[in-house]
């Protein structure tokens, strides 16, 4: 796999990602690490139930960056980020950009927002779901081992980013 085609990848991935209120259709995923399913899409929103990494879950809608998902018998909440989806989107209609990760992580005052490099405004509240566009990321999904692969041959290495300094008071 070219560099330019995992670049392409990457950048589909992370538009797909912000197309919001996805009509999924229940499709299938894998939750990507350990994770709780929550009563609704907040962080401190009570807990329905702990899920091991690994589990199957059926992706039932979208809320902002949470999936809501069923898994053992149970429905919860959970951030997207936790899940792989294993099955291509069947939706054919998003309202937009514009509540993308600004939707709040908790019942406080405390909100999520996510910088997309090139885009300015106008084009996020504009932007559209492309069925199209989905379909066409989705075939550029590789494996761990491929990816693993592809950086070895870069000589890609990983490191560790600690959190930046609190900025200086003024």
């Amino acid at each position: 796999m070219s560099l330019n085609k995992l670049l392409a990848a990457v950048s589909l991935t992370l538009a797909t990602g912000m197309s919001a209120n996805l009509a999924l259709a229940a499709d299938a995923g894998t939750l990507t690490r350990a994770e709780t399913l929550r009563s609704k899409p907040f962080a401190d929103a009570t807990v329905v139930v702990q899920a091991k990494s690994g589990s199957k879950v059926s992706i039932v809608t979208r809320n902002g960056g949470w999936y809501q998902v069923k898994t053992g018998g149970k429905t919860g909440w959970v951030r997207m980020l936790s899940v792989r989806r294993t099955a291509a989107a069947t939706g054919s209609s998003a309202t937009g950009l514009a509540n993308v990760a600004s939707g709040r992580t908790g019942t406080g005052k405390v909100t999520t927002t996510t910088g997309v490099r090139g885009l300015d405004t106008e084009e996020l509240t504009t932007a559209t779901f492309n069925e199209t566009q989905i379909a066409k990321a989705e075939t550029f999904r590789v494996s761990r081992k491929d990816a693993d692969a592809f950086a070895k041959q870069g000589k890609l290495t990983t490191r560790e980013a600690g959190p930046l300094p609190a900025p200086a008071k003024k």
